[in-house]
């Protein structure tokens, strides 16, 4: 186990490294509702991280993507995200089962504040939302549906150390690891690099919806 100098394991030793003191806004800026910039920050994203809890305690994040405004906002209390085709590991949604609670990150591209809600997930098929959220004249099989607990906008802080809405910032396309070469690395299959990129590359272009 890596040895360090001190390990953290009360709130109020947190505390005293971390104060309260000056951060009034912080606290105070949480709501347990959608308001109106929350509703104008969602109906501009086109991307959504979703973190669930696994039966054994691990936790997964999972990415959602379509085009600004895919998350309908019901009410002040309620989101429904459609559910597109993936790789049917379905982490996400076996865990809700087990336990509905999520926390959602909602971000908007070039920009440096993100909103993060907390609630109660349920999955549903209802024929009427499934019409509702058809691209390509394709309907979603499956929709979560959110009532939203807790809500709150995060600062920039984060994007500006990271830089990560400077192009040219980013690191060339072809020195990132890909997902065929995790594939290859991981997976024992008679495949080639390039065969399993080529299996990749065709599910992109015909399983978005």
């Amino acid at each position: 186990m890596l040895q360090v100098d001190e390990e953290i394991r009360t709130v109020d030793r947190l505390r005293e490294l971390l104060p309260t003191e000056g951060f009034t806004n912080t606290f105070l800026k949480v709501t347990d509702r959608l308001n109106e910039v929350a509703q104008q920050f969602i109906a501009l994203s086109p991307f959504v991280i979703i973190a669930t809890k696994a039966t054994e305690g691990l936790i997964d994040v999972s990415p959602k993507g379509d085009p600004a405004g895919f998350i309908e906002v019901l009410d002040d209390k309620t989101l429904i995200i459609p559910d597109r085709l993936g790789n049917h590991r379905v982490d996400g949604f076996q865990n809700i089962i087990a336990d509905p609670n999520v926390a959602l990150l909602f971000i908007v591209p070039g920009h440096g504040d993100t909103l993060r809600i907390a609630g109660k997930a349920r999955i549903v098929r209802d024929s009427a939302i499934s019409k509702r959220h058809a691209i390509n004249g394709k309907e979603p099989l499956l929709a979560l549906v959110i009532e939203v607990e807790e809500a709150f906008m995060h600062c920039s802080k984060a994007f500006i150390r990271s830089r990560l809405w400077y192009p040219e910032k980013w690191p060339e396309r072809k020195v990132a690891p890909t997902l065929a070469e995790w594939v290859i690395a991981t997976v024992d299959r008679d495949q080639t690099l390039d065969e399993v990129q080529e299996d990749h590359s065709a599910d992109e272009g015909s399983r978005l919806y």
